[in-house]
Formats: C-alpha cells, sequence, structure tokens
C-alpha cells in the first residue's frame, strides 16, 4: 500500500519518512541536529517547492517531525514559549494542505514533555496527544492511527529511521528518527539503498 510521506510520534522518540512515486532522488542530510530532505547529486533539475525542506528540528525544550516547510514555524513557535498543541495547529492552519495536483496534507509531530501529532487535510486539521506510537500519513493513513513501533528515549535514532524506512509501505526513500529524553534530542537518519 502506498501511503506516501509519514511520521511516527511516541512520548519520546519519532520518525518520519519520505515515500514519494513522483521525486524518489532525495535524501537526508543532518545540518548541525538539523535533518534535511533534499534532492539526491543526480536528481533531475525541478521547481517543486514541496521538494526540499527540514523534515526533524529543535525547537523549545522538544522536537518537531514533519513533511515539510511547516516544520520551521512549529519550531519557531517552540522557541517562543508555546505549548506544543498550539505551535502545532497555529503553523499547520497557517499554511494549510500543500497546494498540489493531489492536495497533500501536511503532517507532523512534536516529541518533548508533552509531545502531538498533527495532519492538515483540505478537510480538516487534527491535532491530538500522544501516549503510544501513532502514525499519520499523507495517503490512505489520514487520521493518527497507534501503530506496533517499538522504541524509547534510549534508543538509536538512525535505527529508529532505519525501522521506519523498512515499513512494509512502498516507495521508501529515506527516513529520519529522533529521540526525546528530557530536553536531550538526539537525531539519525537513513538513506535508501
Amino acid at each position: 500500500m502506498y501511503i506516501g510521506r509519514f511520521v511516527i510520534v511516541a512520548p519520546d522518540f519519532g520518525a518520519y519518512r519520505v515515500s514519494s512515486r513522483s521525486f524518489p532522488n532525495r535524501r537526508i542530510a543532518d545540518r548541525d541536529g538539523t535533518l534535511t530532505v533534499g534532492p539526491t547529486p543526480d536528481a533531475p533539475e525541478n521547481d517543486n517547492p514541496y521538494v526540499s525542506y527540514n523534515c526533524v528540528r529543535e525547537g523549545g525544550d522538544a522536537v518537531v517531525v514533519g513533511n515539510g516547510s511547516h516544520v520551521d514555524p512549529i519550531a519557531e513557535k517552540l522557541d517562543l514559549g508555546y505549548p506544543a498543541r498550539d505551535a502545532l495547529a497555529t503553523a499547520l492552519l497557517a499554511l494549510d494542505y500543500e497546494k498540489d495536483d493531489y492536495d497533500t496534507p501536511r503532517v507532523a509531530g512534536v516529541i518533548g514533555d508533552d509531545s502531538y501529532v498533527g495532519i492538515v487535510r483540505r478537510d480538516a486539521l487534527v491535532v491530538e496527544s500522544v501516549a503510544e506510537p501513532t502514525l499519520v500519513a499523507t495517503y490512505e493513513e489520514d487520521e493518527p492511527t497507534p501503530v506496533d513501533f517499538a522504541g524509547d528515549a534510549s534508543a538509536d535514532p538512525a535505527e529508529i529511521a532505519r525501522r521506519a524506512y523498512d515499513l512494509d509501505y512502498e516507495h521508501a526513500v529515506c527516513a529520519a528518527g529522533v529521540t526525546y529524553d528530557g530536553g536531550d534530542v538526539a537525531v539519525g537518519f537513513h538513506n535508501g539503498e
């Protein structure tokens, strides 16, 4: 099944996976603790504004995961002291779903003392508190749903990324993992084979 890009958010860890049929020539790079999705050196030129973005970024005393340019304003709201729920809802509502051919939803999560997952679709904005690993995706799985995905703050973020990459959904491209332990954040990633 193809569910597109997705996040998994838990109370003390998270993951993000790029799954793409249209732009598979992408990878994740670590830029001083901020993980960025961008084209591979051999990727064809394109002017699509949704191909490159920060997918993991610290903000305030938390860390944000997400599938687009909304990651930055969520982190900035957290830096300003917004509660996680409000930072997530405000940025998702302001930026709305992507105005592409598919009306692609924006998905994101905040992992911190209070962890939340959110999605803004053409027909709804949903933000929920998480107490267990919860998945939300751009297609098909576009409601926050508990998922069997083990991990905790002591896990290796690169291994979390690899397990997200290996989940049985079609068109995996790359993945990011993050852990949160009382304000200490660690990040890792896995680029496709």
